[in-house]
């Protein structure tokens, strides 16, 4: 397992009155909406990349949910060769990384305030190397399940913009959505699906919930989808 960067708090103190979750409506597509609530992140069909990278190049990973950000900013730290692309709908983690990226200059890392349900269109086909969708929400309430970013439309655009031979790494704490993500990957069937139990299978800088999972001894539940090369 590689390892998180240190982030100096002191320097760049989150805010003090931070909601662990948002407005439900975001997690929503906008079509499914009779209005868009305030704050409801845009709709984005096309992007230009300069302005959201300071090199200026494409993202080849996304981290779907970044939250905070230390899993996102500690992948940029591994692999500086390419870029990261962090997705979330909560805007002051937006605000926060975008004033951290640009203040310590992290080149080939963005953040982008966006609602993954609305589709991802502006990226391109097979252009992504790795996809990951790290401790959802998990949204347990029957009635409250269409708020799932995971499900086959979003299955179909990850198969889309993955290269042939790219991974979707999916990780959770509630054995009830670990069981849902795998029935969505064997309905799409383009997907080789392996359970990861071994941490030596899984080379990935911990989460801030994997790291409250592992002090709490909660046991969670890993997963990572090989887009299929026939």
């Amino acid at each position: 397992m590689k390892k998180n960067i240190e982030i100096n708090y002191n320097k760049y103190p989150l805010p003090d009155r931070k909601r662990h979750h948002t407005n439900p409506s975001f997690y929503i597509p906008m079509k499914e909406l009779k209005f868009a609530p305030a704050g409801y992140p845009q709709v984005i069909k096309a992007i230009n990349w300069a302005e959201y990278f300071i090199n200026q190049n494409p993202p080849t990973r996304l981290d779907i949910g970044c939250g905070r950000g230390l899993f996102l900013l500690s992948v940029a730290e591994n692999y500086k060769d390419s870029n990261i692309l962090g997705i979330e709908v909560r805007q002051w983690c937006c605000q926060w990384l975008r004033h951290y990226i640009v203040n310590e200059r992290v080149e080939n890392c963005g953040i982008l305030h966006y609602c993954v349900a609305n589709r991802l269109d502006f990226i391109n086909t097979e252009s992504i190397k790795e996809v990951f969708y790290l401790f959802p929400d998990p949204w347990t309430k029957v009635k409250h399940r269409k708020r799932r970013a995971f499900n086959l439309d979003f299955l179909v655009d990850i198969y889309r913009i993955l290269e042939k031979g790219g991974k979707l790494y999916l990780a959770t704490d509630i054995y009830e959505i670990h069981t849902y993500h795998l029935a969505i990957l064997k309905t799409i069937n383009q997907f080789l699906v392996k359970e990861v139990n071994d941490s030596d299978e899984w080379t990935l800088p911990p989460t801030n919930k994997e790291l409250f999972c592992i002090k709490e001894n909660i046991k969670y539940y890993r997963i990572i989808a090989k887009k299929r090369i026939d």
